[in-house]
């Protein structure tokens, strides 16, 4: 086999936020920590997401489908909100440490 193989970068699970979201977005309490680099966000119903210092989701912002986790890359400090496309759902946000 020529090359290198490729791996997946795994993960530390670190802190968990939910939280529901309608037509209303939903935007976790808690900014992330101060060694957090990289979250892990899913939605249970296909929503907008967005990520900053004080976020509040419109459906301008970026697409997820549902049940589908990405991850992004973050700074300290930063939230993540969700708005419904169709839907409500749950915001599932977990901050990962290598």
């Amino acid at each position: 086999m020529a090359g290198n193989p490729s791996l997946q970068t795994t993960y530390r699970q670190g802190t968990h936020q939910k939280v529901a979201f309608t037509g209303t977005a939903g935007t976790i309490a808690n900014g992330f920590g101060a060694q957090t680099k990289t979250v892990r966000v899913i939605v249970t119903a296909a929503a907008c997401v967005k990520i900053a210092n004080s976020p509040t989701a419109t459906t301008s912002d970026m697409y997820m489908a549902a049940n589908l986790p990405e991850y992004f890359t973050v700074t300290p400090g930063q939230k993540v909100s969700a708005v419904q496309i169709s839907a409500g759902g749950d915001l599932h946000v977990t901050e990962m440490d290598q």
